[in-house]
């Protein structure tokens, strides 16, 4: 299949409905304003995709449409870029530059920069708890187990406790057991949670979400190995971001315990591993394992 085209297709789809939830500005406007700027400032949509595909993978009904599960996904996009803007922070990881560019704090100051993201991040299950269900046909037990998986992945136990070991782990010698905490946790928690929550919605069953949870899994830890080495090799041009940036905070990574080339074939087995865990399902999984296929093939 045309994964790319497939990407670019998916991505639009979220794009839209994100624009479309800012067509009423918010009040305050600069609150407004900071939100949607880092929103809107590109990236993959990569974690929407996911789920919005894994909900075609389920999908029992011919007739469902994944336009019916956008505002569901999207939700995680909200997440994400709420992570991201908290991340970029001074106190955390002290970036100026995302995506290509400035980081939020950079235009609208650290206080309001907190609070784009906390609204983020409070919108997002204000979005998934807004009762669309029965206007797409969802089913209401299936919507409030996916906003405990979403709760779930995002705080604590999941991308909040990988962010804190993170931040706690810079300087320190690198060990497997810690190195794998944090990036099962900060990294592959949410994409995890958005390939089984396109499967809950479609109603999938236990050995679907079984198989769903292992390619989550996988592809969730090779994006974290991936990004650790194109912080390594990539180009700042290319990656939107400054090269090196997690070697001059003395990050923990995969190519600092293991090296480059032992760090490509552990990426090389993750997607492999994805790709095998989908052996039960049938043609509609193909975005799904393209997107493995894609994923090691990434530059930024």
């Amino acid at each position: 299949m045309d994964i790319k085209n497939y990407l670019k297709d998916k991505k639009e789809l979220v794009d839209s409905f994100l624009e479309s939830y800012f067509a009423s500005p918010l009040t305050p406007k600069t609150l407004n304003d900071s939100m949607a700027y880092s929103l809107s400032a590109g990236g993959k949509r990569i974690r929407p995709v996911l789920c919005l595909a894994a909900y075609e993978a389920c999908a029992k009904d011919g007739n469902a449409k994944t336009e019916d599960i956008v505002p569901y996904a999207s939700s995680l996009e909200f997440i994400h870029t709420y992570s991201l803007i908290h991340d970029d922070l001074p106190a955390m990881d002290n970036d100026d530059l995302r995506r290509g560019k400035p980081t939020n704090h950079k235009v609208f100051g650290e206080g309001m920069a907190i609070l784009a993201g906390d609204g983020l991040l409070t919108e997002a299950f204000y979005m998934l708890s807004n009762n669309r269900q029965s206007a797409a046909g969802l089913h209401p037990e299936a919507v409030l187990k996916v906003i405990r998986e979403i709760a779930t992945a995002s705080g604590i136990h999941g991308m909040i406790g990988g962010q804190a070991q993170d931040l706690l782990s810079e300087d320190a010698e690198p060990d497997e057991e810690t190195l794998a905490f944090i990036h099962r946790h900060k990294t592959a928690a949410l994409l995890t949670a958005s390939v089984r929550s396109g499967g809950m919605l479609a109603g999938c069953g236990d050995e679907q979400l079984f198989r769903l949870t292992a390619y989550g899994e996988n592809i969730g830890l090779a994006f974290q190995v991936i990004d650790d080495i194109l912080d390594v090799e990539g180009e700042t041009e290319v990656l939107g971001k400054p090269k090196g940036s997690d070697e001059k905070k003395k990050k923990m990574t995969y190519p600092k315990l293991y090296g480059i080339e032992r760090s490509r074939e552990k990426a090389k087995e993750l997607i492999d591993g994805a790709i095998e865990a989908l052996n039960i399902f049938d043609e509609k999984a193909e975005p799904l394992r393209a997107i493995a296929r894609y994923m090691i093939e990434r530059k930024s």
